[in-house]
Formats: C-alpha cells, structure tokens, sequence
C-alpha cells in the first residue's frame, strides 16, 4: 500500500548561511557603523536574536534577514515565531525569532480533517510531529498532496518518504 509523510524541517545549513550573508550585510552598511546591530544564530536552540539600537533598526535587520532566508530556503520566514522585542542595557534592543520545528498538533489534526473532509480515498494518521498518508492509489496521494499544499499556505509543509 503506497504511503508518504507530510512533515516540515528547517534547512539548518540554509538558515546558518542566511544569518551570515546578513551578518556581512549589517558590517557593509553603513547606517550600522558604531551601533549595537547584529543577529546570530543558536542551532542549539533552534533560535534567532536580533540586536539594535531601536525598534526602526531591528526592523531594517529584518528587511536584510528574510529575503536572504527565502532566497536559500522558499517559505523559511513562516516558521519564524516572534517573541515581543526586549530593552536590554539602556536604550538597547533585541528581539528573539524562534524556529518552529515540525508538524505542531493542532495543524496536524486540521491537515487530518482536510484529508478526511475530501472525500479522497486515503487514510491519514499522526505519528509525532508528521502526518502519514496512506491509500491504495497514486492517483490519490498526488490529489492529497495537491489539496493539502493549496489549503495550507500558513506554515511550510514539505512531502516525502514516499513508500510504494
């Protein structure tokens, strides 16, 4: 029985790249000499700090942050969760950009709905943080996974492991 997986990982050599060609543009940039602005990247954590001076500038490091990400990796910049911007020594700010990992479970029983609401003859299950797909077609996984990447346009939902 022919099967794949609905899952979402981030590129990590992508975003790491990503965070250094911005971090060559903040040096180059010359309305960034002698200020706090820099961004760096903790793999670790799977989190983004951005540092400035002021909301205005940690706004301008965005502007340089994502197309880079979106050039290296298409709709990286939607699994960015923002936290709320923090003063830090003075008038310093930083705001942190966490990584959202994976299939969360509210989005994993909704992309299940869509499947079963279609009337497509497919079953899908949870298992862990991706959604498996299994049917007895091809022709049907092709038209599950055309359904789901037109619905879900909110959050990167990447397909594979296709099992025959």
């Amino acid at each position: 029985m022919p099967s794949f997986d609905f899952s979402s990982e981030a590129d990590m050599a992508a975003l790491n790249n990503a965070v250094d060609v911005t971090r060559r543009a903040i040096d180059n940039r010359y309305d960034f000499k002698a200020t706090s602005a820099k961004v760096e990247l903790n793999e670790k954590d799977k989190l983004i700090t951005l540092y400035g001076d002021s909301d205005f500038q940690l706004e301008q490091i965005k502007d340089l942050l994502f197309p880079a990400m979106e050039k290296k990796e298409k709709e990286s910049t939607k699994r960015l969760d923002s936290q709320p911007v923090q003063r830090v020594s003075g008038n310093k700010v930083k705001q942190d950009l966490k990584i959202r990992l994976g299939i969360e479970s509210e989005l994993a029983k909704k992309i299940v709905k869509l499947i079963k609401d279609s009337k497509l003859k497919v079953q899908a299950s949870i298992q862990g943080d991706a959604v498996r797909v299994s049917g007895a077609k091809r022709d049907d996984l092709q038209s599950c996974i055309a359904l789901i990447t037109r619905e879900i346009s909110d959050f990167p939902i990447k397909y594979g492991n296709f099992r025959d």
